[in-house]
């Protein structure tokens, strides 16, 4: 038997066979079938003792329970441990409950999650009020990524004005913006954000000064409604910047959406590929790979001694 493997879900083909690809090791999609009254039939390949298995829990409701299905299926068939690779890892914005009556689905998700597999690897995960990822899953290995070097590299590629600035739509951005910035040599802006619904909402720089006939890249984490993208193009736009360039973590917005960006000022909109998009351009499986390297290296030396 071979002792490490990866198995992926249907929305996850292309990165699942990219991460085999770098590792070595066989990779096998997960079939699923749905019974006229949507119940699922999930069919997973040959399982190794490590087992990998790559979703991105963008659309997350089936696939949390063809997860669940996959490693009950891994697990009797023979896998000891499974790590699960979710470069977008949804239901992490409901961290409290606001009101009564209100479910904390961080907190569930993350006690599922923890009695089912061994370890959890995403990119940069939507975290507020969760100091770590180890606070979602506990108990289990947990890895949160930055997606900082290789939008860098892409970045670099670009041969940037030297005056261009990097802004984050809102103070919950600052610490990833000043990085990014601090990493290219840029400087960098961030807004505040004034919410006034789940698709309103209002962006603003208390000194635009600075940003007067400047290039901007402006990077955001997860887009989906776009409200907060289009609000800070649009504040840029006013304060007389001279280009707008996006950068996106995980895209999440539906494509039709890329004309409203478009007027807003956005001329172009680059993600990485954690999400299925066609804006992907930022392939992210050589740093999903290098922190899946030691399960394969690991169950390799192990094989050897055999």
């Amino acid at each position: 038997m071979t002792c490490a493997a990866i198995q992926w879900m249907p929305t996850s083909v292309a990165i699942g066979r990219q991460l085999a690809e770098r590792l070595g090791v066989p990779g096998h999609e997960i079939v699923l079938h749905r019974f006229p009254d949507g119940e699922l039939r999930v069919t997973v390949g040959p399982a190794a003792p490590t087992t990998i298995i790559c979703c991105s829990l963008n659309d997350p409701n089936e696939k949390l329970i063809a997860l669940l299905f996959a490693a009950e299926a891994l697990r009797r068939g023979g896998a000891r441990r499974l790590v699960l690779v979710a470069p977008y890892l949804g239901y992490m914005r409901q961290d409290a409950a606001f009101y009564a009556g209100e479910a904390i689905s961080q907190r569930a998700i993350g006690d599922l999650f923890a009695k089912t597999v061994d370890r959890v690897i995403t990119v940069e995960a939507h975290l507020h009020r969760t100091a770590t990822l180890n606070h979602v899953f506990p108990g289990i290995e947990t890895d949160n990524l930055t997606a900082a070097s290789v939008i860098e590299s892409m970045l670099r590629a670009d041969t940037l004005d030297p005056t261009t600035l990097v802004v984050g739509p809102d103070t919950e951005s600052r610490p990833w913006v000043s990085d990014l910035a601090g990493r290219l040599g840029l400087a960098f802006a961030v807004g505040e954000k004034i919410r006034r619904g789940d698709r309103s909402v209002q962006i603003v720089f208390s000194d635009p000064a600075p940003l007067l006939q400047r290039p901007v890249v402006l990077v955001d984490d997860i887009v989906s409604s776009g409200g907060t993208l289009i609000g800070c193009a649009e504040a840029l736009a006013s304060s007389g910047v001279s280009s707008i360039d996006a950068v996106v973590i995980h895209a999440l917005f539906p494509p039709e959406l890329l004309n409203e960006f478009n007027r807003a000022g956005i001329r172009s909109l680059r993600s990485t590929n954690s999400v299925p998009h066609p804006t992907n351009a930022i392939a992210m499986d050589h740093i999903l790979a290098d922190a899946l390297r030691r399960e394969v290296v690991g169950t390799s030396i192990a094989e050897n001694r055999v």
